[in-house]
């Protein structure tokens, strides 16, 4: 037993100098190699070093010190071939998309691609493409089996077009798209405008996610006038009992300050303000953006770093409020003592 632990080890010295390369994981693909050393918080039960040998081939895990096979039937879970390059991954992926909520069949059915050449390459005749033709008229029919699916198809097309005109998460999208399917089920959806729950459910997983995405962001995008959304979205979260949480104003900074060009260190003043405004307790019932624009603008005239010149006009238009908000807004902060921060 000890001479075979030995004719190990020196397998597994000669591979370590060898320097092989493993299993390089990614999209891509995977090049196999036959070793590979790793540190492993293992130890060895003969030598006590915890340097292992990967072996690909075979499955196992042997001491990088004494030879000692540490762990076998090891598993592989990357793929069996080869990819040089993104490209040639891509040809070579057998599996589809995963499962999404974000589609009406969830992402598991077929689809028949428009080309109309045979796995050769060569295009096919006229009474070939009759019949492709005809095989994806059914399969677009199959993938629909009544009005709910009829619904979701629509639904769910809306929502990511919204989704790539906001430029909002996957996260966001695949909570939406939760929401709007409990909608369907509870039958709320019914005698009711597709767009508006579709948005008003876009609107909340906005807000539970902490997207700063405001009303009127999604009712311009889903060209809907805001008074009609707000209806759709308190509906919608009265019916479902929705626990929606109250939006940092702190987070609303940095957009602003974007659209105005404001700098840095501006922005850091105005969190400061904001965190003492919220440990004050005055913010409460407060809209976010009104208040993160106030702040902006306190951090430009009462600490003067390099943005002094911007008006109250400026971040009126860059929050999308109006002026007096802005100066109501700052009559309460200046209730706050300021220059303490």
């Amino acid at each position: 037993m000890e001479d075979n632990n030995e004719d190990i080890g020196n397998i597994g010295n000669a591979a370590e100098d060898m320097g092989s390369v493993g299993n390089v994981g990614g999209d891509i693909g995977s090049v196999k190699g036959p070793i590979k050393n790793q540190k492993t918080s293992i130890k060895c039960p003969k030598c006590g070093k915890q340097i292992s040998i990967f072996d690909s081939n075979t499955g196992e895990f042997v001491c990088g010190g004494c030879g000692y096979v540490l762990q076998d039937r090891f598993e592989e879970t990357g793929p069996e071939w080869r990819a040089y390059t993104l490209e040639e991954g891509e040809t070579k992926r057998r599996t589809g998309s995963p499962s999404t909520l974000s589609k009406h069949d969830m992402g598991l059915s077929t689809v028949i691609g428009d080309g109309y050449k045979d796995a050769t390459g060569r295009t096919l005749s006229s009474a070939s493409r009759t019949t492709i033709n005809r095989m994806k008229t059914w399969d677009r029919r199959s993938t629909v089996h009544g009005s709910t699916d009829r619904n979701l198809t629509i639904a769910l097309s809306e929502l990511n077009r919204l989704a790539d005109k906001l430029n909002v998460s996957d996260l966001v999208i695949e909570r939406a798209a939760y929401t709007y399917r409990k909608a369907l089920e509870r039958g709320l959806v019914r005698g009711r405008s597709i767009a508006g729950m579709v948005s008003a459910a876009l609107y909340e997983s906005c807000r539970s996610s902490g997207a700063t995405r405001t009303l009127k962001d999604i009712a311009t995008s889903v060209n809907m006038r805001k008074k009609d959304l707000a209806k759709y979205y308190r509906f919608l979260i009265k019916e479902m009992d929705l626990q929606i949480p109250v939006v940092d104003p702190i987070k609303c900074v940095s957009r602003i300050a974007s659209k105005a060009n404001l700098s840095e260190k501006t922005q850091r003043k105005a969190f400061d303000i904001l965190n003492a405004v919220k440990k004050s307790g005055t913010a409460a019932g407060k809209d976010p953006m009104g208040l993160a624009a106030s702040a902006l603008y306190l951090a430009c005239t009462l600490f003067p770093l390099e943005d002094h010149s911007v008006t109250q006009k400026d971040l009126a238009e860059a929050a999308g409020v109006t002026e007096v908000t802005i100066r109501n807004r700052i009559k309460g902060l200046k209730q706050v003592d300021l220059y303490s921060i």
